[in-house]
């Protein structure tokens, strides 16, 4: 089985991170680094189903079929992902811990099987290592001390 772990270390306390990966008005600035996704439908609520959609790609819809499985507020989120044309669910984990004056971010994506699942594990870690080293970096640097953007820059109107 393959599986994606990913740790970063941000200097924001556990709530802004919270706040900057659980917004779905912020979600779309952070992925936009990688294949770029805005939540439909998200809540941070057990059993809340919910989609991630990108631009399409050939072979590929953009739609990710999402359900919270788990919420501790603000240390865990966890939530399965099932691309729209169906194959295996896989979960997704977001852990936060208070880390020295910061956060430590964990970020695991499993249950991938098989040579395919091998493949998209690789393709999927190195798009979520840039969204976590570029991305939600540059989101969190953007809010204030109350989680709120300190400007306000328009997401490109060509994303979906």
């Amino acid at each position: 089985m393959s599986a994606i772990h990913i740790v970063r270390d941000y200097p924001h306390p556990p709530e802004k991170v919270w706040r900057a990966v659980t917004d779905p008005e912020l979600i779309p600035r952070w992925t936009a680094t990688g294949a770029g996704a805005r939540p439909a439908g998200f809540a941070t609520t057990v059993g809340t189903t919910f989609k991630f959609i990108a631009n399409p790609k050939p072979g590929w819809s953009g739609v990710v079929l999402c359900e919270v499985l788990e919420v501790r507020e603000p240390s865990l989120l966890r939530y399965s992902w099932q691309d729209e044309s169906g194959g295996e669910v896989t979960e997704v984990a977001y852990r936060l811990t208070p880390h020295g004056s910061g956060t430590r971010f964990t970020y695991d994506h499993t249950g991938f099987t098989g040579a395919g699942g091998y493949f998209m594990a690789r393709i999927l870690g190195a798009v979520r290592t840039k969204m976590l080293t570029k991305g939600l970096p540059a989101v969190l640097n953007d809010l204030d001390d109350q989680g709120n953007l300190r400007r306000q820059i328009p997401l490109d109107p060509k994303r979906p």
